[in-house]
């Protein structure tokens, strides 16, 4: 995973803890309500950020990836959307620039983790969305939040080119 792989990481595996500003260059995140209607904004907040950080080459890889791992946690997690009179329980994206590599990260509610790929029939209807994240990141994994509150956060990593890298 390379030198700053685990630090970066850290955060996700801890919960929604304070990132090391040494290991990350950039950080973001949005919370995106219950509705499927959600995955168009995280992919437009994807790309915003994608562009700021000059790294528009992964738009492509980034946003398909961001668009699986939202689906997931709207279909899933959330599969009915809070009840009447509840509040909303937001999914929450993030994204985080290191020295070498990119993180998205998506938060939901469920402590429920995802089926990984293989696990699906060949002839089911969904179950495929993690094909493609595998075949697109570097590495994607989950974690089970370790705070009070319930939930999990599924992460994907991207190596960055290397003319977007330091030195």
């Amino acid at each position: 995973m390379g030198s700053e792989g685990p630090t970066l990481l850290e955060p996700l595996w801890q919960g929604p803890a304070p990132i090391d500003p040494s290991a990350v260059s950039g950080s973001v995140s949005c919370a995106l309500p219950a509705r499927y209607e959600a995955v168009k904004g995280a992919r437009q907040f994807t790309g915003s950020t994608l562009r700021q950080w000059n790294l528009s080459e992964l738009l492509d890889e980034v946003a398909l990836v961001v668009s699986e791992l939202v689906t997931n946690a709207l279909r899933h997690a959330l599969p009915g959307g809070p009840a009447p009179g509840e509040p909303e329980r937001p999914v929450r994206l993030h994204l985080m620039r290191g020295p070498s590599r990119l993180v998205c990260a998506v938060r939901d509610p469920s402590a429920v983790g995802p089926v990984a790929p293989g696990e699906t029939g060949c002839g089911e209807e969904s179950g495929r969305g993690l094909h493609l994240v595998e075949s697109f990141t570097d590495g994607w994994g989950w974690q089970p939040l370790a705070d009070a509150t319930r939930g999990k956060i599924v992460w994907a990593v991207f190596h960055l080119p290397t003319h977007a890298q330091p030195g």
